[in-house]
C-alpha cells in the first residue's frame, strides 16, 4: 500500500507506526514535513517552508490560523507535486494541530483522511485558569477559543479522527466524538521494562552521582515549565531534602516552553530555582537538561519515586514510560492523568498545586519499601495490560484496513 504521513515535526507521533510498515517491503512510504535532521530508513520525505509574517496588524484571535492557513496551502501544493509524479496515496495520515491537512482533500476528494485530533480548547475546566499563579486575562478568551478553528475545520472535512485517550476525547462537542476515535498510544515494553540491578549498578550523569544506598526522585518533562509542574517540585525540594539526608533529586528537561506563557526575564528554571536558594542542598539537585533515550529509560529504571505533575492538559509520553518501567509514581490528581493511574494502585495521586503534599506523599513512599514495590509492579502490570505497543499498531492497522477497504485500493 502507498501511506502519505503530514507532521510539520518529522515523524511526531508515528515512529512506531512508520517503522512497522516500512517492514514491508511492499509499502511505500512518503512525509510530508517541515525541514529537520531526523530520518528513516525506507522514507521518502518532501519538505515544505511557511513564509516569515509579520502578524503585528492581524487580530490576536487569527494568528495562529493565519500560519495554519499556509501550512495548508504548502502541504497541498506538495500533494498536487506528488500527484502529478504519479504517487496517489491510499490513505493520508496525519496531525491535525497546525492546520496541514486542510486542503488535501482538494488534491484527493477520495483517498481517506485519518487526522489526530489532539486537544479541544476551553476557557473553563480545563488548563485554562487551572493555576491561580497564572490567571489569564479576559481579553485573551478570544485567542483560546480560536484556537479550536483548525479542529473545527477539520472536523468539517469529514473524514476520520483519532485521539489517544478517553479524556481528550471527551474534551470535543457530543456532536463531534463520533468521528473521532480513541486509539491508545502505547510504549515499547521491551525497551521500557523494570531493571533489577539498577539499584545495585548505581546511576551517574556526568559527575552526578547515584550511589545504591541513595533514594532517588526523579521528574521528566520536555521543558521545564509551570504547566507541567516544575514550579510545585522545586517548591517541595527544600522539604523533601531536610527529611532524608540520602535523598537525590534529577529533574530532567529542556528550558523552552512547550505551553503556556514565557516568563518575563530568563526562563523558569532560574526563576524558580531563585525563589528556593538558599534553603536547599544543591549538591544533592541535578537539572541535566535533556538527556539520550538510553540514559532516561535507566534513570527510570533506578528511579524510587518518580513525580508527574501536570494541568488537565495532554498526558506526557513519560508517564506512560515511567509506568512501563515500573516507577513508583506521585502524580497530579487531575482528569487526564487519573485515567492512567488508580490511586493507590499503581500509583498516588495528590493535589497538583501543592509543594508540601508532593513531599509529605514522596517522603511518605520513601518510608515505605513495601508499598512502594507493590506499586512499582502495578505500574508495569497496568502498563502491559493497556500501554503494549504492539496492541497500539494493531489497532492502527485495523483502522487502515478498515477506511482502504483492508488494501484493495492499492
Amino acid at each position: 500500500m502507498k501511506y502519505l504521513f503530514v507532521h510539520q515535526n518529522f515523524p511526531g507521533q508515528y515512529l512506531h507506526l512508520i517503522r512497522h510498515l516500512t517492514e514491508d517491503p511492499a509499502n511505500e512510504v512518503v512525509f510530508i514535513s517541515e525541514p529537520n535532521r531526523n530520518s528513516l530508513p525506507n522514507v521518502r520525505r518532501l519538505l515544505y517552508s511557511t513564509p516569515v509574517l509579520d502578524q503585528e496588524k492581524s487580530h490576536l484571535a487569527v494568528r495562529d490560523f493565519e500560519i495554519a492557513s499556509h501550512r495548508a496551502d504548502a502541504v497541498a501544493a506538495c500533494a498536487a507535486n506528488l500527484e502529478r509524479l504519479g504517487f496517489r496515496p491510499d490513505i493520508v495520515i496525519g496531525h491535525h494541530g497546525w492546520g496541514e491537512l486542510l486542503n488535501i482533500t482538494d488534491v484527493w476528494p477520495d483517498v481517506p483522511v485519518l487526522g489526530y485530533f489532539e486537544f479541544y480548547y476551553e476557557t473553563d475546566g480545563q488548563d485554562v485558569d487551572f493555576d491561580p499563579e497564572f490567571p489569564m486575562p479576559k481579553d485573551r478568551y478570544p485567542k483560546i477559543r480560536a484556537m479550536n478553528i483548525v479542529n473545527l475545520l477539520a472536523l468539517a472535512m469529514r473524514q476520520h479522527g483519532q485521539t489517544p485517550t478517553a479524556w481528550q476525547h471527551t474534551r470535543y462537542p457530543a456532536w463531534a466524538r463520533p468521528a473521532i476515535r480513541v486509539i491508545r498510544e502505547g510504549v515499547r515494553l521491551d525497551l521500557c521494562k523494570p531493571d533489577p540491578g539498577a539499584r545495585r549498578r548505581g546511576f551517574a550523569v556526568g559527575d552526578f552521582h547515584v550511589s545504591p544506598r541513595d533514594r532517588l526522585v526523579t521528574y521528566v518533562a520536555r521543558n521545564l515549565e509551570p504547566y507541567r509542574g516544575f514550579h510545585v517540585l522545586v517548591r517541595a525540594l527544600p522539604e523533601l531534602l531536610a527529611s532524608r539526608p540520602d535523598v537525590k533529586v534529577i529533574l530532567v528537561g529542556g528550558d523552552d516552553v512547550s505551553y503556556g506563557s514565557k516568563p518575563a526575564h530568563g526562563t523558569w528554571r532560574e526563576h524558580y530555582l531563585r525563589e528556593i536558594e538558599g534553603r536547599y542542598d544543591k549538591s544533592r539537585v541535578l537539572l541535566p537538561g535533556p538527556l539520550p533515550y538510553e540514559q532516561y529509560v535507566a534513570l527510570l529504571q533506578r528511579s524510587d519515586v518518580h513525580v508527574y505533575l501536570t494541568y488537565p492538559f495532554v498526558a506526557s509520553w513519560s508517564l506512560r514510560e515511567a509506568l512501563a518501567c515500573g516507577c513508583a509514581v506521585v502524580a497530579a490528581d487531575v482528569e487526564p492523568v487519573s485515567e492512567f493511574i488508580a490511586d493507590g494502585e499503581n500509583g498516588v495521586l495528590v493535589p497538583p498545586l501543592d509543594p508540601a503534599a508532593v513531599a509529605r506523599t514522596v517522603l511518605a513512599l520513601l518510608d515505605d519499601p513495601k508499598r512502594r514495590k507493590r506499586l512499582q509492579s502495578s505500574a508495569r502490570a497496568y502498563a502491559e495490560r493497556h500501554l503494549d505497543l504492539n496492541r497500539t499498531i494493531a489497532e492502527m492497522m485495523a483502522v487502515i484496513g478498515e477506511l482502504t477497504g483492508g488494501g484493495r485500493r492499492a
